[in-house]
């Protein structure tokens, strides 16, 4: 009777594991250490053309664009400018978010992980192509709702002000002036971080 008991407890027990593992779709997320936090996103919608030479039958549409972001790697904030194409849409980070990352190509090809929209749980790969911007960050600039370039140790000594890094997972800055009311941000950016130091 314990027999059977152990290898029907077993069973159930493969079979959760399985369904856990089901539900969880796409790339594991603790392979991707570095952050990535997009500050502007531009998809192209005329590339339907494109599309069809890409996409044979039956497979994804992808979708093209180009933006700016920094790059979270070694604590250092790391500015680029970058295009993609990905079968997942690709959004500006909300405030202070980022997506994790990982290089697949070092300086060449960098891949995110991007949620799938109306189940975050399933993440999707994105290859962005990034042009970095050695020694510079970018941030959101409040005053006029544009994305505006700083030096890189001026947003690192930010960074170190209020206890932001979000490769250690510390995603909320402390001691940040709330965002004015009605400021005015598009849906191209919603990052908080201003100009003044």
């Amino acid at each position: 009777m314990r027999r059977i008991f152990i290898s029907i407890f077993c069973g159930l027990a493969g079979l959760l594991s399985f369904s856990t593992a089901a539900l969880a779709r796409g790339p594991d997320p603790d392979n991707y250490p570095l952050r990535v936090h997009i500050l502007k996103n531009v998809a192209r919608h005329d590339a339907d053309k494109a599309y069809a030479a890409k996409n044979p039958e039956n497979m994804a549409d992808y979708i093209e664009g180009q933006g700016a972001a920094d790059l979270f790697e070694n604590g250092q904030p790391r500015g680029f400018i970058y295009t993609y194409s990905c079968v997942a849409p690709l959004l500006a980070s909300g405030g202070y978010a980022s997506y994790p990352a990982r290089w697949k190509k070092k300086d060449k090809v960098l891949e995110i992980l991007v949620p799938e929209v109306g189940k975050p749980w399933n993440v999707e790969g994105c290859d962005l192509q990034p042009t970095m911007r050695p020694g510079l960050a970018y941030f959101w600039n409040d005053e006029d709702d544009t994305v505006k370039e700083e030096s890189a140790a001026v947003f690192k000594a930010w960074m170190v002000k209020h206890h932001y890094d979000p490769e250690k997972d510390l995603d909320l800055p402390i001691d940040v002036a709330p965002e004015p009311a009605g400021n005015g941000q598009t849906g191209s950016s919603s990052s908080q971080h201003t100009g003044s130091h």
